[in-house]
């Protein structure tokens, strides 16, 4: 078999990026949080954003669905120009899924109702098709058995793996994640993480902002290093955590490291 083991969206000539960003500013007021970003992703590729606090890194991800617009620059996510057009947005957030630090449940609807709400409403499932695929994405993330409770029911490890199968019953080609084990407690974060794990498995493009190093190493094709709103420095993890070339790469790491007292 010749054919690549990651599937290749049909809008995208052979070898195109799924996200190409270009030359990509941002500014709040006087504040520049992205500066001269060139960013290409292809289909299937993993990478983790990583970087100090304020570097910019859940704003640069947050571009990729027009959560954030931007000054200056292209954004293009499977073939559509989000930089054109306002209604091109709309188009890019059925493709593209997205997690959150904090899981943006509906307390009130159960872990079905929040699965299913989407799909049936931008997508125009009927209830026993878009209540078929929540149960397949629950089972996924391991947690079928929750379907009927509310939010307020499970624990934050099980309610970000909830956010992560409501994302995926929208059947996006590309998978956001800001900070998705941020706000949870340390035993939990390892539930989260493997689930995240088991999508990389699956072929899904991914872009990760986190903390989690040892994530970073056994999972990213590529790891990215931001500071100031810039990309100071991206290389696959073996040399990106062994060789880092810039010194503030450096710095970070050795903050992150040793306040995670090296375990992985």
């Amino acid at each position: 078999m010749s054919a690549p083991a990651t599937s290749v969206p049909h809008l995208l000539p052979q070898g195109e990026p799924i996200i190409r960003m270009t030359g990509v500013q941002k500014w709040y007021g006087k504040f520049k949080v992205l500066s001269d970003i060139d960013l290409d992703v292809q289909p299937g590729e993993r990478i983790v954003v990583c970087g100090p606090s304020g570097s910019g890194k859940s704003t640069l991800i947050r571009c990729i669905n027009r959560l954030e617009t931007v000054q200056q620059g292209r954004i293009v996510v499977d073939g559509i120009d989000l930089t054109a057009a306002k209604r091109n947005a709309d188009a890019v957030r059925r493709e593209v899924g997205m997690v959150f630090q904090q899981f943006n449940l509906f307390p009130h609807l159960t872990i079905l109702q929040n699965c299913t709400l989407a799909p049936m409403r931008s997508r125009g499932l009927a209830r026993e098709e878009a209540e078929a695929l929540a149960m397949k994405y629950l089972t996924r993330v391991r947690i079928p058995e929750q379907a009927n409770k509310y939010p307020s029911q499970l624990s934050g490890g099980q309610q970000q793996r909830v956010a992560i199968a409501r994302a995926l019953c929208m059947t996006p080609k590309i998978m956001l994640f800001d900070e998705p084990t941020s706000a949870l407690d340390p035993e939990m974060v390892k539930e989260v993480l493997d689930t995240m794990i088991g999508l990389a498995e699956d072929g899904m493009t991914m872009l990760c902002v986190t903390h989690e190093m040892g994530f970073a190493r056994s999972v990213a094709d590529r790891v990215i290093f931001m500071a100031d709103g810039q990309i100071v420095e991206q290389a696959p993890p073996e040399q990106f955590f062994g060789h880092p070339r810039h010194e503030k790469t450096r710095q970070f790491l050795g903050q992150i490291l040793s306040s995670h007292h090296g375990k992985h």
